[in-house]
């Protein structure tokens, strides 16, 4: 839809004087009266053109203790959590092949969107998938039949898509993007039930040369230049689905860490690598983690607790909570979120706002448990939702319409923009707390001494509140339907 440039320069204006209580030009002339602090404000809001807009500065003025009707949001630097390593989605086949599709001008649009610190939301982060998923248009695997030795291993299938991509992407993100690595399946040969799809499990003759399979899969990347900074054990395994799974219990994940894939990367030099566990939902992450982590001989290969968000869930209930349970029982370890996505894709609901607001209620939550990495799943799908070589279309973030040439972009796009955009790598979690539940907020420091602060409303409310920050504070309005990036 195009919106016309007097509607955006009205919205734009509009939101200069709810931000500040006057015109765009005020603060400035203002400035030497007031605190010398101010802050940068980026907003999206429904029903407007603000898309990661840049409003007028906010001026931070004395501020004491605030009566019981005033909303607040409180930023306390002094108090600092995890570290973040990187925010980014994955470069799967689905999102390699339609990428080859595109024109040289929309791939360099699209390169630029994710990737660029300035122009774009700044990705540094990714994933992708060892041999076929669901997000592939076919079923594929590096191994002949039987080949135990793996001796035909081969990653040409790779070379014609996927590897060209991520090494665009490595270099739109400035030549370094950290990049872990999921398996969906073994080879069928190696699972009791002689398939790559509906579950199955691993024979325990093939554990040593699935283990062996991952050395090799990390040894083939690296020699063409893509470094593999880490990967999961294997992608939700405890979903019997009708493309390709494994199904691993806690005990199986446990002993197959602990006796083989742990002691494999360490005999051949890969021990620094990243090893994630379960990689499935919250639903079930503390039994996962308590069984992983309890005991020494696993754990000590176990880097981190990987989750998605496709539990069983309603409204708001997202189960955040178990995160927090998993982070007070092993502080040690870290928690990354490795995939979700809007499943059931429909053309007619690309605008729908429900799909933005679900990331930045997900993406809030779980850095406020303790998440050091967060990482969406396709970053580029076509007008179908694919492709997928089963039918399981879903959203993304951008879309091109391979028939038109257009890339569509989701509201999603903005929502993880307010977090990817401003939150460097190294960035530190700090205290933050709203006193009203109809706003939600997080707050780092960057590397750089700036401080983040994220406000997120999913409420029909236009909600006044404070920001305040050391004995200071500015006045905000936090617009219904909106999401809020503050840099002080």
């Amino acid at each position: 839809m195009k919106i016309s440039k007097n509607y955006f320069a009205l919205s734009l204006l509009a939101m200069m004087c709810f931000m500040t209580g006057t015109f765009a030009t005020s603060p400035i002339k203002q400035q030497k009266s007031l605190s010398p602090r101010k802050a940068q404000v980026f907003i999206t809001a429904k029903d407007s053109a603000l898309r990661l807009t840049q409003s007028s500065d906010a001026i931070f003025e004395p501020f004491g203790q605030p009566f019981e009707t005033q909303v607040c949001v409180f930023v306390d630097p002094s108090k600092s959590f995890q570290t973040m390593i990187g925010i980014g989605g994955a470069l799967t086949d689905a999102s390699a092949e339609v990428f080859a599709k595109l024109t040289l001008q929309n791939q360099n649009k699209l390169l630029t969107a994710y990737y660029d610190t300035k122009r774009g939301i700044g990705y540094n982060f990714a994933r992708t998938n060892i041999a076929s998923c669901d997000f592939s248009s076919d079923s594929y695997g590096y191994v002949a039949d039987n080949d135990t030795l793996l001796a035909s291993f081969n990653i040409a299938h790779d070379q014609k898509f996927r590897i060209p991509f991520i090494k665009k992407a490595s270099v739109a993100a400035g030549g370094r993007l950290p990049l872990f690595v999921s398996p969906w399946s073994p080879p069928a040969w190696m699972k009791d039930n002689h398939s790559l799809i509906h579950g199955g499990k691993l024979l325990p003759k093939c554990t040593q040369a699935w283990a062996n399979h991952y050395v090799k899969y990390i040894r083939a990347y690296e020699a063409l230049g893509i470094p593999i900074w880490g990967l999961s054990v294997q992608n939700e395994p405890m979903a019997n689905q009708k493309w390709e799974s494994c199904l691993f219990t806690a005990t199986d994940e446990r002993d197959f860490i602990k006796n083989y894939l742990g002691p494999t990367l360490q005999k051949n030099g890969l021990g620094t690598k990243k090893l994630i566990a379960w990689d499935h939902n919250r639903d079930l992450i503390y039994q996962r983690a308590s069984t992983l982590l309890n005991d020494p001989q696993s754990a000590k290969y176990i880097w981190g607790i990987g989750f998605h968000w496709y539990e069983t869930w309603t409204g708001s209930g997202m189960q955040f909570e178990n995160l927090r349970r998993v982070k007070e029982a092993f502080p040690d370890k870290n928690l990354i979120f490795t995939e979700g996505c809007v499943e059931k894709f429909a053309l007619e609901r690309i605008n729908d706002w429900s799909l933005g607001e679900k990331y930045g209620y997900s993406i809030l939550n779980d850095f406020n448990c303790g998440t050091v990495a967060w990482t969406d799943w396709n970053i580029l799908l076509d007008e179908t939702g694919g492709p997928n070589h089963v039918g399981n279309f879903c959203f993304a973030p951008i879309h091109a319409n391979t028939q038109t040439g257009e890339l569509l972009f989701t509201n999603s796009y903005y929502y993880i923009g307010h977090f990817s955009k401003f939150i460097q790598s190294g960035a530190k979690r700090i205290s933050c707390s709203s006193n009203r539940d109809k706003i939600q907020a997080t707050a780092f420091k960057n590397p750089d001494g700036k401080i983040v602060v994220i406000v997120l409303n999913t409420t029909d409310e236009k909600i006044p509140f404070k920001l305040a920050l050391e004995n200071n504070a500015t006045p905000v309005i936090s617009l219904p339907h909106s999401i809020i990036t503050i840099v002080i």
